[in-house]
């Protein structure tokens, strides 16, 4: 069976990259590249593995570029503001750009790339989200990702509980919020994942998934077609749920149906001796609870699928010393093995699978 690069990003000034070898259930730690500050968020170019995106996580935000090298060493090529304060995404799309959102101040921008994606065209205007009508200290837009359905991206916005729909304007070539999609009062939206026309969100602050149709009109309401809370049963007392991540497989050969997977953070004052655990459900005929997994880990902020058909999941926690951890996909998609992990480095927070 292929080894696999696996890269991660962290809460530190450099991102990691792993040697996994499914074979010996093994994973090692190969490098530690040097990176601005809280390279937080990473993400692979959509078709040269050999560039990665990355955020700095600072007040004065950036993206950065890499050239990434044997073992998954990495090369800084360019840095771009993000314009704002706390970037916690970056996303390169089909056109060209690379978005990244400002968690800490509301905005976010979409940063054109030159003939090399390495490099980056730094003149992009900087699009601000409108500050939610809330009491304060809740009266703040937190846009935390960017997600392509079409010719549109769709922002969800934690602070003001929506889903933003944005789009080139004809004449200015910058990006305008076209549309909506809401989310319940207080819910939180996080991040997203789309399948058809089907938007599953899942949201930070009263730890639910929700599943709602994108309509073709940009400015049509779009009603809540299932809702669920994810936490797991009988957490201990100090226990406080704030969702972090979501995953959607598309039924494949070897797994004959789709499946979402959403991280548990516990980020209260007592952990379950279990660690966090990751809720499945079936996508269809309808959106369904299957089960938890505890995967031994605190605060899972960040996992990512790679590997033939998706087969092996990594995730690590914000929290605690576990480190990184694999698992595999079994059951046909129903169910996750723990295989492979390192405590080299105790915390990340975003991964990029690569072959080897």
């Amino acid at each position: 069976m292929a080894s696999f690069i696996i890269l991660a990003g962290g809460y530190t000034t450099f991102i990691a990259s792993y040697l996994f070898n499914p074979s010996a259930s093994s994973l090692t730690l190969l490098n530690q590249s040097p990176t601005g500050v809280n390279p937080s968020w990473i993400a692979a170019h959509p078709t040269n593995s050999s560039i990665l995106y990355a955020v700095n996580e600072d007040t004065v935000g950036q993206l950065q570029s890499f050239l990434v090298g044997q073992n998954g060493a990495l090369v800084n090529v360019a840095n771009a503001s993000s314009g704002g304060n706390g970037p916690a995404f970056a996303n390169p799309l089909s056109t060209g750009e690379v978005a990244i959102m400002n968690f800490g101040s509301g905005d976010g921008k979409f940063v054109p790339t030159l003939e090399d994606p390495l490099e980056f065209n730094d003149t992009s205007a900087l699009v601000k989200f409108p500050v939610p009508n809330k009491p304060a200290p809740d009266n703040a837009s937190r846009p935390h990702m960017a997600l392509e359905f079409g010719s549109e991206v769709l922002i969800p916005d934690l602070g003001a509980d929506t889903v933003y729909r944005l789009s080139k304007d004809n004449t200015t070539g910058v990006y305008q919020i076209k549309g909506q999609l809401d989310s319940p009062a207080g819910s939180g939206p996080r991040h997203i994942v789309i399948k058809d026309d089907m938007l599953y969100t899942i949201h930070e602050k009263d730890n639910t998934l929700t599943q709602q149709q994108i309509p073709a009109d940009v400015t049509a309401p779009s009603p809540i077609i299932a809702s669920f809370n994810i936490t797991p049963p009988n957490p201990p007392a100090g226990s406080q749920f704030a969702a972090a991540e979501i995953r959607l497989l598309p039924a494949s050969t070897q797994f004959n149906k789709s499946y979402i997977y959403a991280s548990n953070r516990n980020i209260g004052s007592v952990q379950d001796p279990q660690g966090d655990a990751i809720a499945i459900y079936e996508v269809e005929p309808e959106l369904k609870f299957v089960k938890h997994v505890f995967t031994g880990l605190q605060q899972i902020r960040g996992m990512e699928f790679g590997g033939d058909e998706k087969e092996f999941l990594v995730a690590a926690g914000f929290a605690g010393d576990a480190g990184v951890k694999v698992f595999k996909r079994t059951a046909g998609g129903a169910d996750l093995e723990f295989v492979a992990e390192s405590k080299d480095i105790p915390t990340r927070t975003s991964f990029v699978f690569l072959d080897v």
